[in-house]
């Protein structure tokens, strides 16, 4: 490759020395003892030198003027550049990225086919709003459209998951004339003034008054709910917990639909604006509801006059593998659907989706959007669809995803804390526990070790659940089973090394 004056003065200064270290190894399966390090899989990218503020001064000024905003890590990375599924830091240390930046970079850091478009866009037309015409808006509703089954077929452009969210809510309350909308407990909506109301996890909660008409009903988790065994969820990982469903049903759907029924008969009212749901819970971390549970719930909605909406922001674009909205999995298709993160691979963009009877409901009003539809906005998108597409990114997310859940399962037969892996595709969640028998979450200073471990030897993880002690894997969609290798070989040892420490 082309080494530029920055990268040239990096590697006169030993700095490619130090890179290669970290890049040309062979990946290793698993540990044998604590001590023993895999190896990354090889990278052949060498980062520019960081000139940017130094890092003692960078703290400073998080902790004076962003003091509002949360880190990660006891020492927080200062990223600096990103390649595909890899991570840089200041310093030039490479992590794999397994968390995807909140499940945001789908095709992988600065893929070459958005960052290419991107430029040529920036060169052509920033900005100008959607009340003008502009090719980038018209082509890439056209192409993301032709993806979305029924008649899914009308297009709202926001910014965030947030944002998309709650206009999902206000129009299918315009639509419907009803006020009231059902969530499920432990999902995450967003932050936004509607949104927050179906959001059903305290810890996102502010105190002051929020989402009315809002209330949520049971969470059908078939691994720390009341229902639910081993031949429940749309998992190539099963709980290992006994099933007591009979062949050919399922008793944990019947239980968990029959408290759905109770909310709707003792909290909301008659007839009802929308139930909303992702298809596999994000941040509740990567919940999978009983085969059909999603099904039946959406005819009780239909049933008292209500809208269905699929929250697609963490769950779309092929990450589940099998489909390429995770709605699919469900067998069922929705009157509004939202997307965001994965959308843009990072660039601030969202969705809502609906059809032309529920739109047209939605006139009475202008409805209008600075930013959402913007050119810079659906060139990327339609890069991002494009890459998906010729990379075979949704293959790839089944093939590695599947190979993943594998060999993280080996671990929670190995492991009396790994209490519970699952999740589709490369959407994936692995519940850390006290003991098996109890399933007490694993205390929030045993997770940090765990975590900052992991970081240590260069992986990075999310973490979820609505006792925070889930780890989350939702990594660009571009990262091989020889990567999926490496991070299951560092979490294990960190989960042996944690197991020695317990021990001492």
């Amino acid at each position: 490759m082309r080494l530029s004056g920055t990268m040239a003065g990096a590697l006169r200064k030993g700095y490619h020395k130090q890179f290669k270290s970290l890049c040309h190894s062979a990946v290793s399966c698993r540990y044998l003892s604590s001590n023993e390090k895999p190896k990354m899989p090889p990278c052949d990218f060498i980062p520019e030198e960081y000139k940017g503020i130094p890092y003692e001064e960078i703290l400073s000024i998080r902790k004076k003027n962003l003091s509002a905003l949360s880190t990660y890590y006891k020492k927080p990375i200062l990223a600096h550049q990103g390649h595909m599924q890899w991570l840089f830091d200041h310093e030039g240390k490479r992590y794999l990225d397994l968390f995807g930046g909140i499940v945001t970079v789908s095709v992988g850091h600065c893929h070459p086919k958005v960052t290419e478009t991107v430029k040529r866009q920036m060169d052509r037309l920033w900005h100008t709003t959607n009340i003008y015409l502009h090719s980038p808006i018209h082509e890439y509703a056209e192409k993301l459209l032709s993806r979305m089954p029924g008649k899914l077929k009308v297009l709202y452009l926001t910014n965030c998951g947030s944002e998309a969210n709650d206009l999902a809510m206000f129009i299918a309350r315009q639509y419907t004339g009803n006020f009231d909308i059902i969530s499920l407990r432990s999902g995450y909506h967003g932050a936004g003034p509607y949104a927050l109301g179906v959001t059903a996890h305290s810890a996102y909660k502010p105190g002051v008054a929020n989402g009315f008409g809002c209330h949520t009903t049971m969470c059908p988790d078939v691994f720390r709910g009341i229902w639910g065994g081993s031949h429940c969820r749309d998992s190539p990982v099963q709980t290992t917990r006994t099933c007591s469903c009979s062949p050919g049903s399922c008793d944990a759907k019947d239980r968990y639909i029959e408290q759905l029924k109770e909310t709707l008969d003792t909290s909301a009212a008659k007839k009802l604006a929308a139930f909303i749901a992702e298809p596999i819970m994000g941040v509740g971390g990567a919940v999978q509801y009983p085969r059909n549970f999603l099904k039946e719930a959406y005819e009780l909605i239909r049933e008292r006059g209500g809208l269905c909406i699929a929250d697609e922001v963490q769950t779309g674009f092929g990450r589940t593998g099998s489909h390429y909205w995770g709605f699919q999995t469900h067998d069922v298709i929705p009157d509004i659907v939202t997307m965001a993160k994965g959308i843009g691979n990072g660039f601030p963009m969202a969705a809502v989706v609906t059809t032309e009877e529920i739109a047209s409901s939605f006139t009475q009003a202008l409805y209008f959007n600075t930013f959402g539809g913007n050119p810079m906005a659906c060139s990327v998108g339609s890069a991002v669809l494009d890459a998906i597409e010729e990379g075979g990114l949704q293959n790839n997310c089944a093939v590695v995803g599947t190979h993943l859940l594998q060999e993280l399962a080996k671990l929670r037969d190995k492991f009396e804390i790994v209490g519970d892996v699952r999740g589709k595709g490369l959407m994936i969640g692995v519940e850390m526990v006290k003991d098996k028998k109890t399933l007490k979450p694993l205390p929030a200073e045993e997770m940090s070790l765990i975590w900052e471990e992991c970081k240590d030897n260069g992986v990075l993880l999310g973490k979820g659940g609505l006792y925070n002690n889930t780890f989350r894997l939702k990594p660009p969609m571009c990262i091989t089973k020889e990567d999926a290798d490496f991070g299951v070989a560092v979490l294990e040892g960190a989960l042996i090394k944690h197991k020695e420490a317990i021990s001492r």
